[in-house]
Formats: structure tokens, C-alpha cells, sequence
């Protein structure tokens, strides 16, 4: 018998996309458009004056989506990329990848008003018991062998949605 607790699954996905000014809205209503759901605007915290960065200047968009939506999305947006993934966008807890043109993904035709833009996927994963770690009342630490590992993302991702890991 299996042990519930060494069980992993997906967490969420978080689809995000760096720009401002102009090219911010048009991320923001491309992120819309792929999930269906209404991204909020990040800002930044530090000031960097080469990149002309200030506090509190929006520099980007994202929106996360969980369980059936996730899994539906993922499925378009590995399509994307071939079902390919690299070893090296794989780390512990996680993988990303980058979408450079967003008219590669399946069923997206070009939007006159968006022009040509990528963004960025994250996918979280986490074992049972992950909750005592985010919750207020009687909050816990996960021992290391609680996180999930690469192997045993890249066994997921191989046995659930058939991607090639190169």
C-alpha cells in the first residue's frame, strides 16, 4: 500500500507576464484572455534608476489558477512548447517555462489589439500536509523530505501529461 502522505499533486499555475506602461495593459489582457480570469498588477519595491525603476511602479501582471482549470491550462500551454521540458526549468517544488509568442498556444488566434508578447508558466507542487506550513493557528515546519523533488516531478509530469524531459 502506497503512503498518502508521499503522494504529490498540483498545486497551481501562475501565469506572468513583465512590462509597463503600454505593453503592461497589453499583458494584462492577454493573461485575461488565456485564463479567464481577472490578473492583478505586481509593483515593485526598490528603486533601480538604470532600469528607471521606482517604488510602488507597476512592472508586471500575473494571475494563478488551481485544480481543473490548472490541469485544462497546463495541458493547452505544454502543447505550446511540444511537451518539452528541460531539466534546468525543473527545481525542487516547482518547474517554469516561457511562452515567447502566445499564438503558439492551441486555439489563441492573433489579437490586433495585444500584438506579439510571451509570459511566463510556474507550476507548484506539494505533498500532504503542506497546509501546516501556511496556516495562522498552530502553525508547523515540513521536514525537507516533505518538498518534492525533481525526480519525482519529472516522473509526474511524465506519467500524467506525457511530456519529454530533454
Amino acid at each position: 500500500m502506497e503512503n498518502k502522505m508521499k503522494e504529490i499533486k498540483m498545486d497551481k499555475i501562475v501565469l506572468s507576464a513583465g512590462a509597463t506602461g503600454d505593453n503592461l495593459d497589453k499583458a494584462f489582457r492577454l493573461l485575461e484572455r488565456i485564463s479567464g480570469r481577472k490578473p492583478i498588477k505586481t509593483m515593485s519595491m526598490k528603486r533601480i534608476p538604470s532600469w528607471e525603476v521606482r517604488p510602488k511602479l507597476e512592472v508586471g501582471c500575473k494571475v494563478t489558477l488551481r485544480k481543473e482549470d490548472a490541469e485544462k491550462l497546463l495541458k493547452r500551454l505544454l502543447a505550446a512548447v511540444e511537451n518539452h521540458l528541460k531539466k534546468k526549468q525543473i527545481a525542487r517544488n516547482h518547474f517554469s517555462f516561457g511562452i515567447k509568442e502566445y499564438i503558439e498556444i492551441p486555439d489563441m488566434e492573433y489579437q490586433r489589439d495585444i500584438g506579439i508578447i510571451g509570459f511566463n508558466v510556474t507550476v507548484d507542487f506539494i505533498k500532504m500536509g503542506a497546509r501546516t506550513k501556511r496556516k495562522k493557528i498552530k502553525r508547523g515546519s515540513l521536514p525537507e523530505k516533505q518538498g518534492v523533488s525533481e525526480g519525482e516531478i519529472e516522473e509526474f509530469m511524465i506519467k500524467k501529461y506525457g511530456v519529454e524531459i530533454i
